[in-house]
């Protein structure tokens, strides 16, 4: 019982985060991956940190390249290209959209369309990071609910 209850939130999260437009057919293709048995259970989950770890970090090291009196803007670039492809290749397409938004200001050099661009980033990542810890919890719940 406890246990069709936690798949019916975690059908509602997933389903919120498709619909909001958070996520895309690229997410959709990890759960795909899983549920077909291609992939060991977990898969997404494991796909989901990594990309947590990775997007934090690099985040990280695109503000401390913001800090600096001169900026780099080609590790600027570097970094935000790097995201990119992380968000994308894990379907976190708001993460993604956000940094295709950023490159209009480190082309034009802007340090402070950079900082504003970089508050979108981070809030898209904050939003996204906080949908699949939830995701991840619930699918930890629903196997602690499983015989074994």
């Amino acid at each position: 019982m406890a246990a069709a209850a936690l798949r019916v939130q975690l059908e509602a999260l997933l389903e919120n985060m498709f619909a909001t437009g958070m996520v895309d057919e690229q997410f959709r293709q990890l759960q795909l991956l899983q549920e077909e048995g291609g992939s060991a259970s977990g898969f997404v989950a494991e796909v989901a940190t990594l990309f947590i770890d990775d997007a934090d970090r690099i985040i990280a090291d695109i503000g401390s390249l913001l800090d600096q009196p001169v900026v780099d803007f080609d590790k600027v670039d570097a970094h935000v290209h790097q995201l990119k492809g992380s968000s994308s290749s894990v379907g976190a397409q708001k993460v993604k959209l956000a940094c295709m938004h950023f490159r209009q200001f480190y082309e034009a050099k802007s340090k402070e369309g950079c900082l504003m661009a970089l508050a979108l980033v981070r809030s898209e990542f904050c939003d996204v990071r906080n949908k699949f810890q939830t995701m991840m919890q619930l699918e930890q719940q629903i196997e602690a609910c499983s015989p074994k």
